[in-house]
């Protein structure tokens, strides 16, 4: 912790930033440390030297030290820390001599400034290595010429520049030739057996402020004369707002407005993530103050659609696949044909419900609209979105809009969708203070964007001990599987395969939860292949590898993953976990996932305690490619395992007449502390290019711990939560 410690230190001061564009379309930044040099200028006018661009991406003080800003923002998936860890590596700097900044939303100077889909590494992996390399090598050429001899004679290594004769200069000591140089292009990138940096543990740039308090969240974000907010949003999906008494709120201490809200949303042609355009704030010096004037509001309600229930959620998603109505999302072979001719067809079907995000730090954001720009800061995961709602929404230029982001507690998808940012802004607007929208947890469980309720029937034909067809029909409440899912495994594997979906049209305003669909579709995929496992009398892991043979060396481009890379997953879950022989008393149960171009395999190890499940162990095997940060990434799939438990364990969000039937921990269920298992995990070793972490560990955790039951206790489970099936007073498993 001693170079996190220096690092974070190092951040205290202050810089002069000067950058430049590289050509290509790479981006990097010099900056030259001036808080103990006051007289320090620039080495040269910035707006002459022969760039076609500036951004900030890195900062080199004359003393050598770097500051990297990381773009994207921070959820908690490690990005802050990783991102700046490439750059480092090719630009070959000590990381106990780097200081990590966020970056602000500049759609100038950074592409994808966005937090989902486990991508950012992915996506900013090239970009990021040739920024670091290409800013080494104009240090280098800067020394170089400060010699009087040939660039390709000298070395840098951590922070040094060396050249045939021993001679040592630091960064620091040629960085204003350097900010000067041409852009060299076509730089040479390290090996990766050359890497120093990447491949080791190294710990969260924001620890430290974590532990002590520092402010970094959202919630943490305070300005001059800034106020608070509250709102007070319809009890139920398909309401809207009659009228309302505001006496009682204008009497509570420290309120000071109460403001209707919602004209500025009608503007906007998207606003199916809102949960109502027509929304009472109440505007507070403090949040207890405007959460209890909340409280005092007097609001009459009317029906404008139909209140929905889960009840009648669970008949239409049945209706829909038991009908024929569906959109054929992929179809190899003639599965019809398949399951006529089967000696034996295998259907079964799988429920789950809506679920909220649930993130530790409730939704909050700030807001200050003036005649000059829009300034907005807090938590968000796609900032380019956010910042564009609200440039419509206001009618205010893009470029007037200036979004800075914090830390995240958490996100899980429901920080995609801008609504509280946009709640934000108006209020300011309209207020025209700056304010700082704070929900409450009964305001982020029932103000909406859920994960959908889905139901999946997966169907499979087997002829002369093989697996001939395979039907997955989806029908899910508001929207279906995104576009690459049909092409994941069994894709490839299987013949006659065909994949259906159906949906819903629902008031309930649904999106994205953390490995969307997948979260679910792999507990009933992985389920469904242990049954089929049992009947053909085969091992569910070796199944699995039987199939993947059929995709290797395959010519269809869209298959989405590799079998080679899911076999050698599977392998290694297998080894790492001894599998087929577990521990007296514990029952194994296998699952295997490819998702966010990650290949993930996983053994749970289940206990029957008093005919109620324990969940003792998961060992996890994940191809990620090139793992950047291995402390980062073993966290990520730690996380995503447990994640993962406790949703299809516990999970549950019931809707009666429109209104949610949990706003709080006390009825949502939640796994506990003394719930979590040991979570063993192990990445497959290569040098292909890193992919994501965030979600991946999460989907294989289901099938996983629903086929370690089937082993304890002979019950295949079909509906999450498994809890569901469990009477812990009678200590026993439900038929």
């Amino acid at each position: 912790m001693e170079s996190q410690n220096n690092s974070l230190e190092f951040s205290r001061r202050n810089f002069l930033r000067t950058t430049a564009l590289v050509g290509g379309g790479m981006l990097i930044g010099f900056n030259f440390f001036t808080s103990c040099k006051p007289e320090a200028q620039p080495p040269v006018d910035i707006s002459k030297l022969n760039f076609n661009d500036f951004n900030a991406f890195i900062k080199i003080s004359d003393e050598g030290y770097v500051t990297i800003f990381s773009p994207n923002p921070e959820i908690g998936q490690g990005v802050k820390t990783s991102m700046p860890m490439i750059i480092a590596e090719e630009l070959d700097i000590p990381w106990d001599k780097v200081n990590v900044a966020q970056g602000i939303y500049d759609p100038k100077n950074y592409q994808r400034q966005v937090a989902g889909g486990s991508q950012s590494i992915r996506s900013g992996w090239d970009a990021l290595r040739q920024t670091g390399a290409t800013t080494r090598q104009m240090l280098v050429n800067a020394a170089a010429a400060k010699w009087g001899v040939d660039a390709s004679t000298c070395t840098a290594s951590q922070g040094v520049i060396t050249n045939a004769n021993g001679d040592k200069l630091g960064y620091g000591d040629v960085v204003k030739e350097a900010a000067a140089l041409e852009v060299p292009e076509n730089v040479k990138l390290k090996e990766p057996k050359d890497f120093k940096l990447i491949g080791q543990d190294v710990g969260n740039v924001d620890v430290d402020k974590i532990k002590t308090g520092k402010p970094l969240f959202g919630l943490d974000y305070k300005s001059e004369g800034m106020v608070y907010a509250s709102l007070l949003r319809p009890p139920a999906f398909g309401q809207k707002l009659k009228n309302f008494d505001d006496s009682k709120a204008r009497a509570v201490k420290g309120v000071i407005d109460v403001v209707r809200i919602g004209e500025k949303l009608k503007k906007l042609d998207r606003i199916d993530f809102t949960r109502s355009v027509d929304k009472i704030a109440v505007i507070a010096t403090n949040t207890w103050a405007a959460m209890k004037g909340k409280k005092a509001l007097i609001a009459e309600w009317e029906n404008d659609k139909k209140l929905e229930s889960t009840e009648s959620h669970d008949k239409e998603l049945l209706k829909i696949l038991n009908g024929k109505k569906f959109d054929v999302r992929r179809e190899d072979g003639n599965v019809k044909k398949a399951f006529s001719q089967a000696d034996k067809v295998i259907e079964r079907t799988y429920e789950s419900p809506f679920l909220p995000h649930n993130c530790m730090e409730p939704m909050n954001f700030y807001a200050n609209v003036t005649a000059e720009k829009v300034h907005l800061v807090g938590p968000i995961q796609t900032p380019a979105w956010a910042s564009f709602l609200v440039s419509q929404a206001l009618g205010r230029k893009p470029e007037e809009i200036h979004l800075e982001m914090t830390r995240m507690g958490g996100g899980f998808g429901r920080r995609l969708y801008g609504d509280f940012v946009l709640e934000a802004a108006e209020i300011s607007d309209k207020i025209k203070k700056p304010v700082k929208v704070v929900f409450s947890r009964e305001d982020d469980m029932t103000a909406g964007t859920y994960r959908p309720a889905i139901k999946y029937r997966i169907a499979a034909s087997i002829k002369g001990g093989k697996i001939t067809g395979y039907h997955l029909k989806e029908a899910a409440i508001n929207s279906n599987m995104y576009g690459l899912i049909p092409n994941f495994f069994p894709a490839g594997c299987i013949p006659n395969y065909k994949v259906s979906t159906g949906n819903y049209k629902s008031d309930m305003t649904t999106g994205a939860w953390r490995a969307p669909y997948t979260n679910f579709l792999a507990f009933a995929e992985q389920s469904f292949f242990r049954e089929l496992a049992d009947e053909l009398g085969k091992d569910h892991p070796q199944l699995l590898i039987e199939l993947l043979q059929n995709v290797k060396g395959t010519e269809d481009k869209s298959i989405q993953y590799s079998g080679q890379r899911m076999e050698d997953t599977i392998k290694l879950a297998m080894a790492k976990s001894n599998w087929g022989k577990p521990a007296q008393g514990r029952h194994q149960g296998f699952a295997a996932y490819y998702s966010h171009n990650t290949h993930v395999a996983e053994v749970a190890e289940v206990e029957m305690k008093d005919g109620y499940p324990i969940v003792k162990k998961v060992t996890a095997a994940v191809d990620c490619g090139i793992v950047v940060n291995p402390l980062g990434a073993k966290n990520q799939v730690e996380g995503g395992v447990i994640d993962g438990i406790g949703h299809a364990m516990y999970g549950d969000l019931n809707f009666k007449d429109g209104v949610p039937q949990s706003v709080n921990f006390d009825k949502y269920r939640l796994i506990r502390m003394q719930e979590t298992p040991e979570v063993d995990v192990h990445f497959v070793q290569n040098e292909e290019s890193p992919t994501g972490l965030g979600e991946p560990g999460l989907p294989p955790a289901g099938g996983a711990i629903a086929n370690a039951i089937k082993a304890a206790t002979g019950k295949q489970m079909f509906n999450q939560p498994f809890i569901h099936y469990f009477d812990k007073k009678k200590n026993t498993i439900l038929g």
